[in-house]
């Protein structure tokens, strides 16, 4: 085998230099001359149905499903959420509250038994740190605090 042919048969040519024509290269006139066709390239090759693999059926079916799955569940969270401001100020209830100011030594568990001794201090903390926007349950003397009366 030469060079070139190697060339050829490595870069998608067979041994006859043609590109995997199904008449054998007879279009070209490489066999017979140049109108001369044989048997073979008058017929059509007739190309097999096409079959989905496994992975192809999941990927044309499977796909768009889950992605409809995940449009219906989108959609029905913004549907059903919970969240909805007043449609008047007649349905806006006000928290009844006191204005206390820390005083120093104080903390937040102190002044929530002294306010309100029949709750429980950790929710009366957690109502104060809620009304007053604080990010952690630390006062310090002289702050103005928010304080739930009920």
């Amino acid at each position: 085998m030469s060079v070139s042919s190697a060339f050829h048969d490595t870069f998608g040519r067979d041994t006859f230099g043609d590109y995997g024509r199904p008449d054998g290269g007879a279009s070209a006139g490489r066999q017979g001359g140049v109108g001369n066709q044989s048997a073979a390239g008058k017929q059509r090759v007739k190309q097999a149905p096409l079959r989905l693999t496994r992975r192809g059926r999941f990927v044309f079916i499977g796909v768009p499903l889950i992605l409809l799955a995940a449009l219906i569940l989108t959609l029905s969270g913004f549907l059903n959420a919970p969240a909805k401001a007043a449609e008047s100020a007649a349905g806006l209830s006000l928290t009844p509250t006191v204005t206390v100011t820390v005083q120093p030594g104080e903390s937040l568990w102190a002044i929530a038994a002294s306010v309100a001794p029949e709750r429980d201090p950790r929710d009366v903390v957690t109502d104060i740190i809620q009304l007053n926007n604080l990010e952690a349950a630390r006062v310090v003397p002289g702050q103005a605090l928010f304080i739930p009366s009920k």
